[in-house]
């Protein structure tokens, strides 16, 4: 788990503001003794985890890709090849949404605004990361170089069939 208790709070007004502006539907699904909170999610979140990433091409159709996705201070962030199509969808529109799913235990659903970094001291930061994650830098993984993304995210809602099973790591158990 790498958020800080000020982004655990956030992640929590963003969960409690999601689901609040969410439809009958929604919430006959994901009622409040299906939901999880935001340090249930950070901890579960914690390591690699495939997305499903949603992009939009410029006639507005959508289209959907896998990514290793990290749950890092509270935002998915990824990376990819420079060359990929969808780094040119989130660079001319970067509305996007991602889903994780492990079958009917948990549901990650997140919708917000892409923001691509393929230079500067937060590429540095998000590349040791990846490289240490790894054990290899990424940079020498495609011939044209890896970006990274980040989602700032406008709406999440996470859905586990057993909230009472996933844990919550707390600072002690985090070694802050």
């Amino acid at each position: 788990m790498h958020e800080t208790d000020e982004e655990i709070a956030d992640l929590q007004r963003l969960l409690d503001a999601s689901i609040g502006r969410a439809n009958g539907h929604l919430t006959g699904i994901v009622t409040d003794d299906r939901r999880l909170d935001a340090r249930q999610l950070a901890t579960e979140l914690t390591g690699m985890k495939v997305l499903v990433l949603a992009t939009v091409t410029a006639r507005g159709e959508p289209r959907t890709s896998c990514v290793d996705g990290h749950f890092l201070h509270g935002r998915w962030l990824f990376g990819t090849a420079a060359t990929a199509i969808k780094v040119k969808h989130m660079r001319a529109r970067p509305a996007v949404s991602a889903t994780y799913v492990d079958g009917e235990r948990i549901g990650v659903f997140t919708h917000g605004t892409a923001q691509v970094v393929s230079e500067g001291p937060e590429f540095e930061e998000y590349n040791a990361y990846f490289t240490d994650y790894y054990g290899s830098d990424p940079q020498t993984w495609d011939e044209t170089g890896v970006v990274y993304a980040t989602i700032e995210p406008s709406w999440t809602v996470a859905y586990a069939s057993d909230p009472g099973s996933f844990p919550r790591q707390t600072d002690a158990d985090n070694g802050k």
